[in-house]
């Protein structure tokens, strides 16, 4: 008879890789946003790099870093979420080891593939709400979770209360506005019942400028809506190319960048 061997639980894992456990400090776009805040506050231009879904292409991701760090032309950057592929605490180490590389003040949304496992508590804790906002050379930037289809539609995503305080939060401080979102309206993750709603509720916000968007892993500029609105895609890190966006006081120009 072979011998009966006992081994706990505590012996044969060292963690379970969807513990909301990670090395690291928390609030990260809290702190992101207060070096914006300080350095660009008083700005009239502003350049801003868009990237989006770096999943586990996690050598392409640290190229783009490289690629944006070579630049001197930017303000900050904004990921626009899928910083994972499975929601792993593990998984948002990674990413956030490779956006820490930045030379510039960034921020990330959470994206859907973030949501799996626990790793929506993960978002939480080691980058902070999943709906914020800041303003920098008097432009708010309003960051939305649509990602609907993860709640089984049963939450406010996207979430018409929050939008409806940043119409006015601030407003002495902002004259126009970015919507920054992961799914994009009519897109699987988005909650299409309220697409319209949506749309205009975009209307309230002072001086409208684009929304920009990810998860379609495709670079693309789109009406979405046909009335003039436009809606820019950002690519994923595997097909190695983003966008900046070049904000000065009476117009915006948005270019595609190949690395």
């Amino acid at each position: 008879m072979l011998p009966l061997m006992l081994i706990s639980c505590d012996e044969m894992f060292d963690t379970h890789p969807y513990d909301v456990d990670f090395s690291g400090e928390p609030g990260i776009n809290d702190k992101q946003i207060a070096k914006i805040r300080q350095a660009f506050d008083d700005k009239d231009t502003l350049r801003i790099a868009f990237i989006s879904d770096t999943h586990l292409w996690l050598s392409d991701a640290r190229d783009e870093v490289v690629d944006l760090n070579r630049r001197s032309d930017i303000d900050f950057v904004i990921h626009c979420g899928d910083l994972t592929d499975t929601g792993t605490a593990k998984e948002f180490e990674w990413s956030r080891d490779i956006l820490q590389g930045l030379r510039y003040p960034f921020v990330a949304l959470i994206g859907n593939h973030d949501f799996l496992g626990t790793g929506d508590q993960t978002y939480s804790v080691m980058y902070g709400p999943m709906d914020f906002s800041f303003i920098a050379a008097r432009v708010k930037f309003v960051c939305l979770n649509t990602n609907a289809t993860e709640y089984d539609y049963m939450a406010a995503v996207p979430n018409f209360d929050f939008m409806e305080e940043e119409f006015t939060k601030d407003s002495a401080r902002f004259d126009r506005t970015i919507i920054v979102m992961h799914a994009p309206p009519y897109s699987d993750q988005f909650n299409n019942n309220v697409c319209k709603a949506f749309r205009r509720y975009l209307d309230f916000f002072p001086g409208l400028m684009c929304c920009v968007y990810g998860h379609n892993h495709s670079d693309k500029v789109d009406d979405i809506y046909g009335d003039g609105l436009l809606f820019y895609g950002i690519d994923c890190a595997e097909h190695r190319n983003y966008r900046i966006m070049t904000i000065t006081p009476d117009r915006y120009e948005m270019e595609q960048i190949r690395y």
